[in-house]
């Protein structure tokens, strides 16, 4: 019954995707050929042409990519109602590039591209609006008891009481905790509403007398010597078994599975960029951007590199070895703000304040951070994005790491010229646990947004604690 629903809730979302396509399409073409937005009216292919193009082209792309980027799973453990979005954009992204291939194969030079690029835009805009409206409306109907799941716990332990916990606190998920199975001296008791109606040996028995949609595992890692008993005796009845593993705290919110040969493996730490689209945008937008960046700031760097030449001797430029992605070690470029001193001291030395090693010139550019500009062309080499942890030196790495915890995580991604802590005022000689806590929620909640967010807030913030 629950995957007749699934089948018909996909067949009906089918239909309005291919509604919204549709209406995107005839958005684009109005726009592009009815309007002066982009060009003079007229000069268009015949309407058939790209009648037959949206029929044999775009409505498969659109819709073959929705499946395969599982916009059409279960929406019920969405955490929010624009979970998708994330999703409908690469899908967008990816059939716009497939599309103009394909017009390239079939040799339609005169097909408009902008056409195309404005149903990218409107089917990201209107399939997510879609997508949100229809999870707000399965939400309420779950909230009335409506579409409901039923789920018996097996477990009497803090670890199942827990998730009953969370199941019942979030009625819009539409999940209902039928009972639970425990120890002997819990029969008959009651947790959160929900009745013990038998114990672990009682399974087999009560899988015969009533109908589960899941049958959640939810004992203590002492006691999985029993799964093979408890999975065999849920499989024999023709229901799934699931597993909530006691080491649960170890595993990320967003779990990455790989198999080795037929061993599964489980990351501990979710790291967005680690996916081969998300590490794609990244790059590409860390290219785009440093060299926007370096053209925009290049009288800015010449009148610096002017002044720290007429100010004191030394070079321009201040090479410093700083340890990058993966542990790796690179030499970060800034403007020289100090006074040449001993090499050995600049290693294992803070900048403080009132540091008299500073020049006039560099107390000017630090406090406008202008000092950082040549790190843009680090970024161009690779060894750093645009937003990322700040890299700190080898001296104070090896410090750090056997003083504060998840140290390293930070290193799982590039380093950036600003960042998640820099941008909450953690920067210069504040409190490092902060900003490492602030770097590894940069690292396991990366998205393009928020790259886009910190840069903003580093453009237009103010330079506390700039020294």
């Amino acid at each position: 019954m629950i995957k007749e629903n699934q089948r018909f809730l996909n067949g009906v979302l089918v239909l309005i995707d291919t509604l919204v396509i549709l209406f995107s399409l005839f958005l684009a073409y109005h726009i592009r050929f009815k309007t002066t937005m982009f060009g003079p009216i007229g000069g268009t292919l015949p309407l058939w042409n790209y009648a037959l193009f949206t029929l044999f082209a775009v409505l498969p792309t659109y819709l073959l990519l929705y499946y395969f980027f599982g916009l059409y799973k279960p929406f019920r453990n969405q955490s929010s109602i624009f979970s998708g979005t994330t999703k409908i954009i690469r899908s967008s992204v990816v059939a716009f590039v497939v599309l103009v291939a394909v017009l390239f194969v079939i040799d339609q030079p005169n097909f408009s591209r902008i056409m195309l690029m404005l149903l990218s835009i409107f089917v990201i805009v209107f399939a997510s609006l879609e997508r949100a409206a229809v999870i707000f409306a399965l939400r309420m109907l779950r909230s009335t008891n409506h579409n409901l799941k039923h789920i018996l716990i097996i477990g009497d332990n803090e670890l199942a009481f827990t998730f009953a916990r969370k199941i019942k606190s979030k009625t819009y998920l539409g999940y209902n905790v039928a009972g639970f199975l425990g120890r002997k001296e819990h029969l008959g008791k009651y947790f959160e509403g929900s009745r013990f109606i038998g114990t672990f040996l009682d399974l087999e028995k009560v899988l015969e007398e009533k109908k589960f949609d899941r049958v959640v595992i939810a004992i203590p890692l002492k006691y999985y010597y029993h799964l093979n008993e408890i999975v065999d005796t849920c499989e024999n009845a023709g229901i799934k078994a699931e597993i909530i593993p006691d080491y649960y705290k170890y595993i990320p919110a967003k779990p990455s599975v790989e198999l080795l040969d037929d061993l599964p493996i489980i990351n501990i730490r979710y790291v967005p960029l680690d996916d081969a689209f998300n590490g794609f945008i990244k790059t590409l937008s860390d290219i785009v951007i440093s060299l926007i960046a370096i053209v925009i700031t290049s009288p800015i760097m010449i009148l610096t590199a002017i002044a720290i030449k007429l100010e004191s001797p030394g070079p321009i430029i201040f090479k410093q070895e700083r340890i990058g992605y993966n542990g790796k070690p690179f030499m970060m470029y800034k403007f020289r703000s100090m006074r040449v001193q001993d090499e050995d001291e600049e290693k294992s030395q803070w900048t403080t304040k009132d540091d008299p090693r500073k020049t006039r010139v560099g107390e000017f550019i630090r406090k406008h951070s202008i000092d950082e500009l040549p790190q843009f062309f680090n970024v161009l080499k690779r060894d750093m994005s645009v937003v990322g942890p700040r890299p700190e030196r080898p001296y104070f790495v090896e410090e750090f790491r056997k003083e504060i915890p998840k140290y390293m995580v930070k290193h799982q991604v590039k380093p950036g010229l600003t960042g998640l802590a820099q941008v909450n005022g953690y920067r210069g000689n504040t409190s490092i646990k902060k900003r490492i806590e602030y770097d590894i929620q940069y690292v396991e909640n990366w998205t393009f947004s928020l790259d886009i967010k910190i840069m903003f807030q580093t453009a237009f913030g103010r330079g506390a604690n700039a020294y």
